[in-house]
């Protein structure tokens, strides 16, 4: 006879799930070890990226200083102040010349924002980055900004700690998905380090790098911006990087109209968003080399310049000056149209620099604006022009990017301002609620999205981790017994039109003997009157009911099962089985019902491109 456990499981089914529990307990210490490992790794990257961006800073000053003021020194100096005349147009060009041929002996990855580019990688390249983008990025951002590029340096040294991570992660052979969560940690510490927004850093590698929320994803990532942040303490400033007046709470009313704010951005930022791809899309008709695209938008950039000086170079100074409301009206309107203007040329053009920087500005120009027109029609609104600034900045980057928590904390984070608060939250809402509905990919997600690269938009657990086995099994299916001969089982198939293709078997006394597959049972050749004992499958690992699905699939793999008996925990007994092909369909219905309206949705989407590119492929034939 046969030994069995308590349950009624023969004990080398019972051994065969020990293996699986000692696998699990030394998984479970892979991974904690691999935890601590990755851990390290991110902050040493951190202390790295640190320093880069401290040398970015530098760099970008001693171009600026060279370029229009023959100084060799790296002290900030705004390129609006120079006595260049005519002369201003020249310099973006000539970085322009310098940065297209760059690209084109250096990497052609160094043109661009930073942020799609790093998102592209871990897509599509196992989050695999050449390791001289680490200094060919930063040299030409340099450059690019330091001859009056509109630019800021946040993009940038994303993409050169993006960049770092990638190379340290590929140097100690770790798989793809933590070199993924390396080059989190090593783009968002840039961030971290320049703005001293570690809260923020942590959310935009969740919203725009990762596309998870984890433990093993997010411990790594906020040791990195936290050490990236006490970079920023040591080697730039300990205050707020934007330092404002003190905001009062606002009103209800007040709160009203910020919203509503919100909402006239979030328009913007689509217009703004649809424009910088429509002239990155110009630029690729234009019958010349794409290495001297930059150059081309060097000549907007300077002309724009010449004009209005302070659309040149980084322009944080212009954020601190809004926010301080110390802009006259005339300078934010020029501020919010020439340097949108000038900035969305270079970006099209291909050249090396950020997004974030230029958004702000733009974003805080259009709200102190809009603040200022509801001041003038309504006195009594109980607005300031530089919440309305704040919540422009703010609501620009949450519309244009979708990164709405980033986008809030953020901006709390960069002024130290609590009392802004829920005007951010009420304008961020509206400007992304505005960006979901109408318009579908991002500034960030657009150019990858058109080489057919899917970004993530949601962040929820996975379906079999929410479900367990006892959710899916069929508790009233029919149990043979292992005395039956085939003829009558196959008979009872026929007659109560059962359509089980796995059955429970017990034994004589009445105790678990295994699992018969119908699909053996007919195709081996045997006698009708046989028992069906011989095609019984014993020696099975079982699982239990708790167990989640993706649990009880990893067990049938690992033990190369295509089905399990489930024994529940608290009973002590065998309440069903399970199969790969029920929890496949388990996880296909829960897709059914819980994305039937994004799927029509996406499938819509899909109909109208390819209806699209029918009528274009139509009018190049005529």
């Amino acid at each position: 006879m046969k030994q069995k456990n308590n349950v009624g499981i023969p004990i080398s089914t019972s051994l065969g799930n020990l293996e699986n529990k000692v696998f699990e307990s030394k998984r479970s210490f892979i991974a904690k070890k691999s935890l601590l490992k990755i851990s390290a790794l991110s902050i040493l990257v951190a202390v790295f990226i640190s320093l880069i961006a401290k040398f970015l800073i530098y760099l970008i000053n001693l171009v600026t200083n060279i370029s229009f003021f023959g100084l060799f020194n790296g002290e900030f100096h705004s390129p609006a102040d120079n006595n260049l005349g005519l002369w201003v147009i020249v310099v973006p060009i000539i970085g322009g010349v310098i940065v297209g041929f760059m690209a084109l002996y250096g990497s052609k990855a160094i043109r661009g924002h930073g942020i799609p580019e790093a998102m592209e990688q871990i897509l599509v390249n196992q989050s695999k980055i050449k390791p001289s983008i680490t200094i060919l990025k930063p040299l030409s951002s340099a450059i690019a900004i330091g001859t009056g590029g509109p630019f800021g340096a946040e993009g940038p040294i994303i993409a050169t700690g993006g960049a770092l991570g990638s190379t340290l992660g590929q140097l100690f052979k770790i798989n793809s998905n933590e070199r993924k969560i390396i080059l989190a940690a090593g783009a968002t510490a840039g961030m971290s380090a320049v703005f001293g927004t570690p809260i923020a850093a942590i959310f935009l590698a969740i919203e725009l790098l990762l596309f998870e929320f984890s433990p093993k994803a997010i411990l790594p990532v906020a040791l990195a911006c936290i050490t990236g942040a006490a970079g920023h303490h040591l080697l730039f400033e300990s205050g707020p990087v934007f330092p404002m007046p003190n905001l009062i709470m606002p009103s209800n009313l007040a709160l009203g109209i910020y919203s509503s704010v919100g909402i006239i951005i979030g328009f913007i930022s689509i217009g703004l968003t649809k424009i910088v791809y429509f002239i990155e899309d110009t630029f690729e008709k234009i019958p010349i080399h794409w290495v001297w695209w930059p150059a081309v938008g060097g000549i907007a950039v300077g002309v724009i310049g010449y004009f209005s000086p302070h659309t040149l170079g980084v322009g944080y100074d212009n954020i601190t000056a809004m926010l301080s409301g110390k802009t006259t009206l005339i300078l934010m309107v020029s501020l919010c149209f020439f340097k949108f203007l000038s900035w969305s040329i270079a970006l099209g053009s291909g050249t090396s620099g950020g997004t974030l920087a230029p958004l702000l500005t733009i974003g805080g120009a259009a709200g102190a604006i809009l603040g200022s027109l509801i001041l003038l029609a309504f006195p009594n609104s109980g607005i300031n022009i530089p919440m309305a600034s704040l919540i422009g900045m703010s609501a620009m980057f949450a519309g244009a990017s979708r990164a709405y928590l980033t986008s809030i904390t953020f901006a709390l984070e960069a002024t130290m301002q609590s009392n802004a608060l829920l005007p951010l939250l009420g304008a961020c809402t509206g400007s992304y609620l505005v960006s979901f509905f109408f318009m579908e990919n991002t500034i960030m997600t657009e150019k990858i999205a058109r080489r057919g690269i899917i970004t993530p938009d949601s962040y929820e657990p996975d379906v079999l981790s929410k479900m367990n086995a006892e959710q899916i099994i069929k508790k009233d299916e029919f149990v043979l017994n292992s005395e039956d001969t085939i003829q009558s089982v196959l008979d009872i198939l026929k007659n109560k039109h059962i359509k089980q293709n796995h059955f429970l078997v017990k034994d004589a006394e009445g105790s678990f003997d295994g699992i018969l597959s119908v699909q053996n049972l007919i195709t081996k050749n045997l006698s009708p009157q046989e028992t069906i004992s011989t095609s019984v499958k014993r020696n099975l690992s079982y699982i239990n009911n708790v167990d989640t699905l993706k649990r009880a699939l990893e067990i049938l793999f690992l033990n190369k099962q295509e089905y399990a008996p489930v024994v529940s925990v608290s009973k002590n007994e065998i309440i069903g089985l399970i199969s790969q092909k029920d929890i496949l369909a388990a996880y296909n219905q829960h897709l059914l019902e819980d994305k039937k309206i994004t799927a029509n949705l996406s499938l819509t989407r899909q109909r109208k491109k390819v209806l699209v590119r029918g009528r274009q492929l139509i009018a190049k034939r005529k």
